[in-house]
């Protein structure tokens, strides 16, 4: 499986020429030129790794990986930037980045500081869970789990919104409004069900309730596939 890597420069010409190289070295990338959306996809889409600017127009990089750090993403960062001074690199790491490549710089030492990070990633790295939409299933190594039709359509609704929580209404509304029956504890009682099943396991993530906003998940959360 090939790893996937997010590109993030405002620049779309540097960020078409690395995602074009680092297709040839077997990566399968993706671009985003704005820090807003680079943010929300480090949250919640799966990646093994990204190359983030720290010019990225009036919006700082640097920012787009702290806040990235504070909820949680733990995948390899590598900086770039065109400031060389002590200050902004130390910055740059100080943030949470794990290198940081100053411009100009040679193609063949950033795929080798990339997979550098890679490579140590995987060393410490907890082996994801898995959720598989098709057969209703999660599993992380040899554990798994089957959950009900309506029981995997809430948790999917939930790695959804991560880390973001979900109000009960809301995913009442999103799962049950349509029968026309039924009252929002029928969302406590599914809850209740995937946490019975998921602590018959290690699958590295629970579902946690926020007091006045609803339920998100905790820990690791799992990779969709079959999506």
């Amino acid at each position: 499986m090939k790893m996937r890597l997010l590109i993030v420069d405002d620049d779309p010409g540097i960020a078409g020429a690395l995602a074009r190289g680092m297709a040839l070295q077997g990566y399968e990338t993706f671009t985003e030129n704005r820090a807003d959306r680079a943010l929300d996809r480090l949250v919640k889409e799966h990646h093994d790794a990204a190359i983030v600017d720290v010019m990225l127009g009036e919006d700082s990089g640097i920012e787009v990986v702290r806040t990235a750090r504070a909820r949680g993403v733990t995948l390899p960062i590598l900086m770039l930037s065109a400031l060389s001074e002590v200050e902004h690199r130390a910055a740059g790491l100080e943030a949470g980045a794990d290198d940081y490549v100053i411009k100009p710089f040679d193609f063949a030492e950033l795929v080798a500081r990339l997979k550098v990070q890679t490579r140590r990633a995987e060393t410490r790295r907890p082996i994801a869970p898995q959720f598989d939409l098709r057969k209703r299933t999660v599993s992380r190594g040899a554990a798994e789990i089957a959950l009900t039709e309506r029981e995997a359509d809430l948790l999917r609704l939930l790695r959804k919104a991560a880390p973001e929580p979900m109000a009960r209404s809301e995913i009442f509304d999103r799962l049950w409004a349509a029968e026309g029956s039924g009252s929002e504890n029928v969302v406590d009682v599914y809850i209740g069900y995937i946490r019975k099943k998921l602590a018959t396991q290690d699958l590295g993530f629970g579902i946690k309730t926020i007091r006045n906003r609803g339920f998100c998940l905790d820990g690791v959360a799992p990779v969709l596939v079959g999506e």
